[in-house]
């Protein structure tokens, strides 16, 4: 199902212990760079914690176009560009999105690293589950169209638990593949063309 209008401004948001660097995410802002250059396209560096993150992402979006924009989402991001579709009404990207962070980030709490800089390090804090629960949206119907892409040899994730978190979605199951989809940019095209980049 496409996008109801073309998308101007496309928010990205990486996942867990992962940052702006990502390969994803640079795939995705170079790609709209090169071929969409009059799309507005950001990727914020996410803190810890996800009320402050949705706060961060909310304030930056907040003279957006809502029916022209779009959120694209990775792993956790793909949990927050959920609640982002929500508030906004915008149409979502989930790329192996977190279905369950509050369950499965409970084990994470205390110090961790980022992964593009194993120098940097941060504290996931106890109360930061809470939070997510705060931010869960699958008891609500769609608020706009969403495309999931998903592989089931994710190591990380269960695809089963994606899957069945998404039923109105335009679901791409891969057969095999990784938690980082390292073949991301076989589906630029896909994702393009459902967000209908201006």
């Amino acid at each position: 199902m496409p996008a109801a209008r073309p998308a101007t401004h496309v928010l990205y948001l990486h996942g867990f212990r992962s940052s702006p660097q990502s390969a994803k995410a640079r795939q995705m802002a170079e790609h709209v760079a090169r071929h969409h250059p009059g799309v507005t396209f950001w990727c914020p560096q996410l803190p810890p914690s996800p009320r402050a993150a949705m706060a961060l992402v909310a304030e930056g979006i907040a003279d957006w176009p809502r029916q022209a924009m779009g959120v694209v989402g990775s792993s956790l991001g793909g949990f927050y560009a959920s609640w982002v579709a929500q508030q906004a009404r915008c149409a979502s990207v989930l790329l192996n999105p977190a279905v369950f962070p509050a369950r499965d980030l409970a084990r994470h709490i205390g110090e961790q690293t980022a992964w593009h800089d194993p120098a940097e390090r941060f504290y996931f804090l106890p109360e930061y589950i809470a939070e997510l629960r705060a931010l869960e949206t699958q008891h609500l119907p769609p608020a706009a169209p969403e495309l999931a892409i998903i592989a089931k040899g994710d190591e990380v994730l269960d695809w089963r638990e994606m899957v069945a978190r998404y039923p109105q979605a335009r679901v791409l199951l891969q057969e095999g593949g990784e938690h980082a989809l390292a073949n991301f940019a076989d589906y630029l095209p896909a994702i393009t063309e459902f967000l209908k980049l201006a």
